[in-house]
């Protein structure tokens, strides 16, 4: 009966630690498929299309991920896709700290990235 207890206690604490590594997995693997993807493919087509490429590629977004959230990712993308437009829309992106600063945490984090990847 105590081995038993002993048994269920064992694997009841097996299943909340198994159950608490899926969620910070999760939560290191927040970037949905198709935007792991697009990364890549970008990066390949700036860095060339070779197996090498695709697996420092690969690295470079792992390292990302791991660094920011994707919501944080996400905003800075959008910041730097709206300064790449003109008019006022585009210059209140381009003149505002706030989003300087969302597109600085995402260019150390790339930063970051690339040290690991391709200089480690």
């Amino acid at each position: 009966m105590i081995r038993r207890l002993a048994e269920r206690g064992a694997l009841a604490a097996l299943a909340l630690t198994l159950s608490g590594l899926a969620g910070l997995a999760a939560e290191e693997n927040d970037y949905p498929t198709d935007a792991r993807v697009d990364y890549v493919f970008g990066c390949m087509a700036a860095n060339g299309q070779t197996r090498e490429s695709l697996q420092k590629c690969s690295c470079s977004l792992d390292q990302l991920a791991a660094i920011l959230p994707y919501d944080k990712y996400v905003q800075a993308s959008t910041i730097l896709s709206m300064r790449q437009g003109i008019g006022n829309r585009a210059n209140e992106f381009k003149s505002t700290k706030i989003f300087d600063d969302k597109v600085a945490d995402l260019r150390r984090a790339q930063a970051e990235a690339e040290i690991r990847c391709y200089h480690g």
